[in-house]
């Protein structure tokens, strides 16, 4: 009879007893994936000026931060 009562307790009301209010996002919040070539070519387009502006920002922080390459590569 125990195990039954265990499975009872945890079995019933679970929705209430168990659950995390507002712990799955809602569906506005969520990232939409692109299905038409269109939106999908755009994201691709998104997705590499993000990746070049990393790019740029770390390149001018790696000259910041070390001049002496720059020297060694000019000459």
């Amino acid at each position: 009879m125990f195990p039954i009562a265990w499975m009872y307790y945890f079995g019933t009301n679970l929705e209430h007893r168990f659950s995390v209010p507002d712990f799955w996002p809602k569906a506005e919040e969520t990232y939409k994936i692109p299905f038409e070539k269109d939106e999908i070519r755009g994201e691709l387009e998104r997705l590499k000026q993000r990746r070049l502006e990393r790019r740029r920002l770390r390149l001018e922080k790696a000259d910041a931060t070390n001049p002496e390459l720059e020297r060694r590569e000019g000459s």
